[in-house]
């Protein structure tokens, strides 16, 4: 029997990890949230559509539960799911997808209700994680992701334990660990976990690189799909991957680009944040936490013409805030980039929360040139003039500073280069962590 036939002929109870785990592109989706009384709809479910589209599902319709909390027994409540499988039988809908976390029981009791697979908020990102995860390192996150969500869910669905399948939880490099029962996909996750680690001293080795490095470091943050490739792209000339879909983005991207005439930094692209992302994909951002950590200058980039701006930013910096800066360690200024001015009326509502930072197109090249004026202003504030004895094995700083016409070359010494040169503290730390010796300072003191 082919998979499709027997998809369908199976009862979804005997196939609780197998099949209700997937998702296909071929499959159609009903899309069930809930909606306290007494207010609007949100631009939740919304979100979660952008996702299936993401994921190559289409939706063919939305039910909304106004309820203040969900169902302990089956998040939407008897009545409700009966409403639903009417509404799926009518549409022919294969697939549920609900707007948040389903717990075991939850996602049991609605697929014997409604009869057909049902898939949460979680689980659909996870999937979308899983499709475009192209480095090894983001793979073992994401499949470690997948292994600890689907872990409590083990519990009386044995007989999924011997299917493969590809889809939510099992797509992409989870796909052929799903089949293991509870005592190897904890072996699974210890070995992933020790991957990770070396993984992990791989990651800081390149960053210790880029910091020893002259160029100031500008990472770009923002929700998922607020245009930070595109902004990357006009900033460096480069060809970043770039999609209208959520999550385009799920690696960190470095480039270089000109501040102005002969002077440069690094862009970073980052992973796009998202409101309620699973926690268990927090390390897959493990890279992008990182160089927001070192970051010289951080973007926040804002998508103005989204409906739920102040949300999404809000989001952003609730997860910066988070999972970023956890301590009273040293925090990078944060420029706000207002972003998508070419699709909005700049004599409209937000026009408050517009002049809060600078408005730009990165897709048409609107005021690029403020903002790369702005970016210098932040990262050259603090520039002095200082004299410094710079070891010869650091010879190639003293040339780039030389070229770009902001140092001077005093004097060859036995001990390396004597200089006199116009930099930023950024810079000047910089020279000293390649061993220079600072003689004269505007700011420091003589050493």
């Amino acid at each position: 029997m082919n998979e499709s036939g027997d998809r369908k002929g199976r009862p979804l109870i005997e196939d609780r990890l197998g099949e209700r785990a997937r998702i296909y592109g071929s499959e159609r989706a009903l899309l069930v949230g809930l909606q306290p009384p007494g207010e609007g709809a949100t631009d939740s479910l919304h979100e979660v559509e952008l996702l299936a589209d993401t994921a190559g599902v289409p939706v063919l319709a939305h039910v909304i539960q106004k309820r203040p909390r969900p169902d302990s027994s089956t998040f939407i409540g008897k009545g409700k799911a009966t409403e639903v499988k009417a509404v799926a039988s009518e549409l022919d809908a294969e697939v549920i997808i609900f707007d948040g976390e389903l717990s075991p029981a939850q996602a049991r009791n609605l697929e014997e209700a409604i009869g057909r697979k049902v898939i949460d908020r979680t689980q659909l990102i996870m999937d979308i994680f899983a499709q475009r995860a192209a480095t090894k390192e983001a793979k073992l996150q994401v499949e470690l992701a997948q292994l600890r969500y689907l872990l409590p869910r083990l519990r009386g669905w044995g007989s999924a334990l011997t299917r493969l399948g590809g889809g939510i939880g099992t797509r992409g490099p989870g796909e052929t660990q799903l089949e293991l029962d509870r005592k190897k996909i904890n072996r699974r996750i210890h070995t992933i976990e020790r991957r990770l680690v070396k993984a992990k001293a791989e990651r800081a080795l390149r960053r210790k690189r880029r910091k020893i490095s002259s160029l100031p470091q500008v990472v770009l943050v923002g929700y998922t799909n607020s245009g930070k490739s595109t902004l990357l792209n006009r900033l460096c000339g480069s060809n970043a991957f770039v999609e209208d879909k959520l999550f385009a983005t799920l690696s960190t991207t470095v480039r270089r680009g000109e501040l102005d005439s002969g002077r440069w930094a690094l862009f970073i692209d980052t992973v796009g944040f998202i409101r309620a992302l699973p926690h268990d994909l927090i390390p897959s951002f493990a890279a992008t936490l990182e160089v927001v950590r070192d970051a010289d200058l951080i973007l926040h980039i804002v998508d103005l013409d989204s409906s739920s701006l102040e949300e999404d930013y809000e989001a952003v910096l609730e997860t910066l805030n988070r999972e970023v800066f956890t301590t009273d360690a040293f925090r990078p200024p944060i420029l706000n980039v207002l972003n998508k001015v070419d699709l909005i009326d700049h004599d409209g509502e937000r026009a408050e929360f517009s002049s809060a930072g600078v408005r730009i197109s990165a897709k048409e090249g609107t005021h690029i040139d403020g903002l790369l004026h702005r970016i210098r202003t932040v990262l050259n504030q603090d520039e002095v003039e200082a004299s410094l004895l710079v070891p010869y094995a650091a010879s190639d700083l003293v040339h780039r500073f030389t070229q770009q016409g902001r140092g001077t070359i005093k004097e060859y010494t036995e001990e390396g280069i004597e200089i006199e040169a116009l930099l930023s503290t950024h810079e000047l730390g910089r020279l000293r962590k390649a061993g220079a010796r600072i003689i004269a300072c505007s700011s420091f003191q003589r050493e």
